[in-house]
């Protein structure tokens, strides 16, 4: 007679699959064992985001003291990374209660194991946040996104959104004071104004953006894991060296992206260089770490070109045509996410109607 299952057994599952490999494997001739599963591919997201946090952490602390000082911050190095890691842990710890909770419990009701996929939702969603949002508006959100972004259409593999920008889609519109203007984007300084350069662009100051080369290093301010580009793309570097990730979303992104920045400033509609574009904001981030989870994107080879050519192009005009929103990655991801079904049925019935002439 079989053992009674435990009342918490998804979570005890949860734990144990993954602190440990599982011990349930599959046997016989009719499958193809490979060393790749769920948990690598979410280890190796969570290891390409390593570089891009770890620089937030010090962002975070070095904006904090360099604001404090007027410019001229003396706190060493360590100093910016425990403060900015500080700002990441109750953050972090939120996000994963909060996220697995729900996870747990549709688990346990469904008696299913739980998935691996939260643990990067649970990874991105700090690194989308200002340092100082609410603890409580981080756990409202992450539930709205776990519960409607995800476990009413079935769980992790099911859902058509991100449900990491879902969340970050919840706090703009149901709070949008935590996470928009100038004075959320440094940690511990709210009377004082910590402009991002999207915010000069929008405001009629292009003459303010920083520099190419600190938009591009990332001491500028804004969110954790979005100002440092080098870092992001040596996250890219390990998705597509892993294959993790699929180079023609990533490429198509910055294509429509930089083509569409470059025609609005030789007509004179935006003053910032294409390239500039492409390193403020959460462009970047997006590109790399979102627009190519495998989920919600497209998943036919024209459909991910498409996919993404769209992505870049509507942030872009997003960004340049409506001032009262002056980052338009998150919305373009989102609007896009709907509609790659529709762009692999499209591309689908486009390929049978081409085989069917030709058989004919």
């Amino acid at each position: 007679m079989s053992k009674k299952p435990h009342r918490f057994n998804a979570l005890i599952d949860a734990m144990d699959t993954f602190l440990r490999t599982p011990a349930t494997v599959t046997d016989g001739r009719c499958h193809v064992r490979d060393a790749v599963d769920m948990k690598r591919i979410m280890i190796t997201v969570m290891i390409a985001l390593t570089p891009a946090l770890v620089f937030g952490w010090w962002n975070v602390g070095f904006q904090h003291f360099d604001m404090i000082n007027n410019g001229g911050s003396i706190a060493t190095r360590w100093q910016c990374l425990w403060y900015g890691f500080l700002k990441w842990l109750p953050l972090v710890i939120v996000t994963y209660v909060s996220g697995l909770g729900v996870e747990v419990l549709f688990a346990q009701i469904r008696k299913e194991e739980v998935a691996e996929g939260f643990f990067v939702t649970g990874f991105l969603i700090p690194m989308i946040m200002p340092p100082d949002v609410p603890l409580w508006i981080v756990a409202v959100a992450t539930i709205f996104a776990v519960i409607f972004g995800k476990e009413v259409f079935g769980g992790t593999g099911y859902n058509f959104l991100n449900p990491a920008l879902l969340a970050r889609a919840f706090v703009f519109f149901a709070y949008p004071s935590v996470i928009s203007g100038d004075q959320v984007w440094v940690s511990g300084v709210d009377a004082v104004t910590c402009a991002t350069p999207l915010s000069f662009v929008m405001n009629g100051h292009p003459e303010a953006v920083p520099s190419t080369a600190m938009l591009f290093f990332g001491t500028i301010p804004g969110c954790i894991g979005e100002t440092c580009k080098l870092a992001i793309l040596l996250g890219a570097a390990i998705l597509l060296v892993t294959q993790v990730a699929d180079w023609r979303i990533m490429l198509s992104v910055f294509t429509g992206g930089y083509l569409t920045a470059a025609i609005f400033h030789v007509t004179g509609l935006c003053p910032v260089e294409a390239h500039d574009q492409l390193l403020m904001g959460g462009f970047m981030f997006g590109a790399v770490f979102m627009a190519t989870d495998p989920v919600t994107a497209a998943h036919t080879r024209d459909g991910k070109y498409i996919y993404g050519l769209l992505i870049g192009i509507l942030a872009i005009l997003i960004r340049t045509l409506n001032k009262g929103y002056p980052e338009g990655m998150m919305l373009a991801i989102l609007l896009m996410n709907i509609f790659a079904p529709l762009i692999d049925y499209c591309v689908v019935q486009r390929h049978i109607k081409r085989r069917v002439r030709r058989k004919t």
